[in-house]
């Protein structure tokens, strides 16, 4: 008897891994495809793009305390990329994003092959979304979402696994997921009243069984344990910790993001058909329209066959829409990815029905021309994904030449004087002093590190130099991105000059 359980188990194993095969396939190519962009080295800062890559990178290193909410389970694990033995900090950081990337498309194909049983339509929908220019450009830098994605994917799959077995653990496991997920992005939070939901309609017993409540709530409350890092990083006074956790009240303002209170839900119901409008322009430079088209079909198909995953998935997605449209800020476009992440599994479903129609249509044909049919349709799904690739998307998210920022820290190290003051709101000057070691006796001040100075950044900015220039010594700007009208003008109505050093690298600020 045991002799026949362990090869039973042997062979789901088998089937398993096999079913597996495509989708770490896809997740290969995807995972290559980020490496041969992948930013090489420190990024630079640019608010549109690389609003925090730069810092995140120097944050990791020296394990400190990001802007809300705190990313401590990030910061950990980025920590650990700077281990790895070849490239420079900065790329090590920003290889970790490709890493929970490719892990992401291995787990979308994972959760599509479980709603449709089908192996094309799943790699062609996780390849879709791998190769989509936002989640491809988070993908080749230090940034937060491609780790959102992975924890949103992998939970989906427990759900289903558990709906599959109805197994407890998977729920358990489900649950811990919930909180680890909750530690890195709070926009994960709509993932518990949406598996709360897909429970209710799978098997609602499972919502009154207290014991099982109870050892799920635990270990919900246990994967929170990484937000201990963050009073505790806090109480070192650390460089660049601008939030300082070491009171309830502040702990609690970062890690809910308080500071960005008053960017969400901004705007008014009159104006949400023009943020929805924006919301569509960026849904078509993501997916060709035939692929919404295959989305609108697997929403439908979804609907009929599978209520409880049709519920989950729609409930995420209107979700995680209404709190991106209603975001007044200047990436809200990172925000759409998550919707991205669940059209993607609608048009897996929509694929895997056409085949299905195509199957019951052609099945007067002969065998053999039936397959040649199908085989020429199911080649299309897999390289229609690809189409954007070599055209747009590829030039749009490729980071590799990206030495914006070595070219910076050469310049300011090579000609700023011992000892000076310089003001500025980028990251390389902070990676060239913590995490190279380089030019330590320059005093950089960041005149936006307080999120109260965001309103008014010029008055910062002038507040910085006035108080600087009044104790002596030469000061110094230097802007993210570099200069412009808009940087220059206040200086220019305050009566100073900027003198350009370094090339034009940053500037001396004269009266």
């Amino acid at each position: 008897m045991s002799s026949v359980k362990s090869d039973s188990k042997k062979g789901r194993l088998s089937s398993a891994l096999t079913a597996s095969l495509p989708g770490i396939g896809v997740a290969l190519l995807a995972f290559v495809l980020y490496l041969r962009t992948l930013a090489p080295t420190a990024l630079p800062r640019d608010p549109y793009g690389l609003a925090d890559s730069g810092l995140l990178q120097v944050r990791a290193y020296i394990m400190g305390i990001s802007n809300p909410t705190g990313y401590p389970t990030y910061m950990m694990l980025a920590k650990l990329f700077t281990f790895l033995p070849f490239g420079d900090v900065g790329y090590r950081v920003s290889l970790a994003s490709a890493v929970y990337a490719a892990v992401a498309v291995f787990l979308i194909y994972a959760v599509c092959r479980k709603l449709t049983g089908r192996a094309v339509p799943s790699v062609a929908a996780a390849l879709l979304f791998g190769v989509g220019q936002a989640f491809w450009s988070q993908a080749v830098i230090a940034e937060v979402y491609t780790l959102n994605a992975l924890f949103v994917a992998l939970i989906m799959f427990v759900l289903l696994l558990w709906r599959d077995d109805r197994r407890d653990r998977y729920l358990l496991l489900a649950a811990f997921l919930m909180g680890l997920s909750m530690t890195h992005h709070l926009t994960s939070g709509l993932l518990i009243p949406a598996g709360i939901l897909f429970v209710f309609l799978v098997e609602r017993r499972k919502l009154l069984d207290w014991r099982l409540l109870l050892k799920g709530a635990g270990l919900f409350l246990l994967a929170l344990t990484p937000y201990v890092y963050l009073p505790i990083r806090g109480a070192l006074n650390l460089p660049l910790d601008n939030y300082h956790p070491d009171t309830l009240s502040n702990f609690l303002d970062l890690v809910t993001g308080r500071v960005f209170d008053a960017r969400m839900f901004v705007y008014s119901p009159a104006k949400l058909p023009r943020q929805v409008l924006s919301y569509s322009g960026e849904l078509l430079r993501q997916f060709n329209p035939v692929f919404l088209i295959f989305a609108w079909l697997g929403f439908l198909l979804l609907a009929l066959r599978d209520r409880a995953a049709c519920a989950m998935l729609s409930f995420l997605y209107l979700g995680w829409l209404f709190q991106a449209v209603e975001y007044g800020i200047l990436d809200v476009w990172v925000y759409f990815i998550p919707t991205y992440l669940v059209l993607s599994i609608f048009i897996a479903v929509g694929a895997a029905g056409l085949l299905d129609w195509m199957e019951d249509v052609l099945s007067r044909l002969s065998s053999a021309r039936r397959k040649v049919a199908l085989a020429v349709v199911s080649v299309a799904l897999l390289l229609f994904p690809l189409v954007r690739v070599g055209t747009s998307t590829y030039a749009a998210v490729d980071q590799s030449g990206n030495y914006a920022s070595q070219k910076t820290m050469n310049a300011v190290a090579a000609t700023a004087p011992r000892g000076a003051t310089i003001v500025q709101n980028g990251s390389s000057l902070w990676y060239m002093t913590l995490v190279d070691k380089r030019r330590t006796d320059l005093h950089l001040v960041n005149p936006l590190a307080n999120p109260k100075e965001w309103e008014d950044k010029d008055a910062a900015w002038l507040k910085y130099v006035d108080k600087y220039l009044r104790e002596g010594g030469p000061v110094y700007v230097l802007f993210a991105g570099g200069i412009s009208p808009s940087y220059a003008a206040p200086f220019e109505q305050a009566g100073y000059r900027l003198i350009p050093e370094g090339g034009g690298t940053f500037y001396k600020v004269v009266k």
